[in-house]
């Protein structure tokens, strides 16, 4: 009885955790359309760096869904360098997802 309750309670983490995984297709389609992808890729630094290199920067940050949420909606400049990002016309719950899409990178 005692390694039913375990297999369920380890079953029921799972499940919560990938209950607030991001759709990844869903997010990169997102910022392929709010063209985030002119100046940004996955691997490689193009205009902005990239979104590898933000995930690990921020990997441990608590703080950095919530901040990064508003710099893609309000843009900003001096953290990767002089260029600045504009702002994005996005939604807040479209720049969760892309944040959150990041930052699982």
């Amino acid at each position: 009885m005692n390694k039913l309750v375990m297999i369920a309670a380890a079953a029921g983490m799972v499940l919560a955790c990938n209950a607030h995984a991001v759709d990844a297709e869903k997010a990169k389609a997102l910022a392929q359309s709010k063209n985030c992808l002119a100046c940004h890729a996955v691997a490689t630094k193009l205009v902005g760096p990239a979104y590898s290199e933000v995930a690990k920067k921020y990997k441990g940050n608590a703080d950095a869904e919530a901040m990064l949420v508003k710099k893609v909606i309000a843009g900003g400049s001096g953290v990767w360098g002089t260029i600045p990002m504009p702002p994005n016309a996005v939604s807040q719950d479209e720049a969760k997802m892309l944040v959150q899409w990041v930052l699982s990178l």
